[in-house]
């Protein structure tokens, strides 16, 4: 039952003054589907924020997460509420339980269940996007890149959980995995509220260089299409990279990303060495010398892409004298 036009969607609008709430009653409950089983790592709660005498109506409620939608005291508890203050957000750990529903229930008699937001926060095993450095070719609004990694599927408001660039032309975001990964899959998550056509075209791309900002690299997979709110699976058959790039090529193109995941094995440990012959009138004998010459070839590599390089002489440089021969009478 819902009190007044207090919907249980108002949880989900990023607002923190339009609350859902139940009339009071006795056990009552919130629920969300996140439509697949998940491991949630953490849920947050924030309380109505106007309204001190109401601090205590969610005292004693249970955050509990399970497969099971219609007895929803069944499923197992996450953590109970104590206290939360009035306007706060407090964040309650649940350790990768699974489930496809969170639910807020509040046991006993005349009780209620009021939360003016509710955060979902779950975890993807063996994602090497995890807390990686990401960028995208612009950011429409508050829709920054970062959000294509964040633990949040996009199932709760999207702006501020999704990534977008604004409409331009060739779109595009890319993750920096560090180091060389074999990448066997990629998976994409796509918006749920609206327009998920906008995905169609999108381009995976794979390798090490950063020309043209990595969208030159070779592609793994063209996405075709994604239904709204579906995670779809790209197969990379283990291609080798840094850098994992989408690009949706074409004129007046947006690309929003609800959640990026890449799997694989790594990081590969590749080692090469470099014999070099340098001409040069510097006095390469000069230690400050030597140090400024490696610097200036690291600056050039990293301008390639190449930016994980360690460099270093393995002996100082021997000088060459050049004799000039006589010229033939």
């Amino acid at each position: 039952m819902l009190y007044s036009d207090w919907y249980a969607q108002k949880a989900l609008d990023g607002s923190i003054y339009t609350c859902s709430s139940t009339p009071w009653q006795t056990d009552p409950w919130w629920r969300l589907d996140l439509m697949k089983t998940y491991s949630v790592n953490r849920v947050t709660i924030t309380s109505k924020p106007d309204c001190t005498s109401c601090e205590s109506w969610l005292n004693g409620a249970e955050i509990r997460v399970g497969n099971v939608s219609s007895n929803v005291s069944s499923n197992p508890v996450c953590a109970v509420v104590s206290t939360i203050p009035t306007g706060a957000t407090y964040s309650y750990s649940c350790h990768g339980m699974e489930g496809r529903y969170i639910i807020v229930n509040n046991p006993g008699p005349s009780k209620c269940v009021t939360p003016c937001e509710v955060g979902v926060y779950v975890i993807f095993p063996g994602n090497l996007a995890t807390g990686r450095n990401v960028k995208q070719s612009s950011t429409n609004g508050s829709w920054i890149s970062e959000q294509a990694i964040d633990f949040n599927p996009g199932i709760i408001k999207q702006s501020s959980a999704c990534s977008s660039t604004n409409v331009q032309t060739n779109p595009w975001w890319r993750v920096d995995l560090s180091s060389v990964y074999r990448v066997s899959s990629v998976v994409i998550t796509n918006r749920l509220d609206c327009c998920p056509e906008r995905i169609n075209g999108a381009e995976i791309r794979i390798e090490n260089s950063l020309e043209n900002n990595g969208n030159n690299n070779p592609i793994c997979a063209v996405i075709s299409s994604i239904p709204a709110g579906v995670s779809s699976t790209y197969i990379c058959n283990d291609m080798e990279g840094r850098y994992v790039n989408l690009i949706i090529p074409g004129d007046s193109r947006i690309l929003t990303l609800c959640e990026v995941e890449v799997y694989g094995e790594g990081p590969l440990l590749k080692r090469t060495f470099l014999k070099m012959k340098l001409k040069s009138s510097w006095s390469l004998s000069d230690p400050a010398v030597r140090v400024q010459l490696l610097s200036q070839l690291q600056s050039v590599l990293v301008q390639r892409g190449f930016s994980d390089v360690t460099l270093q002489w393995t002996q100082p440089p021997e000088q060459e004298v050049m004799r000039k021969e006589a010229a033939p009478v």
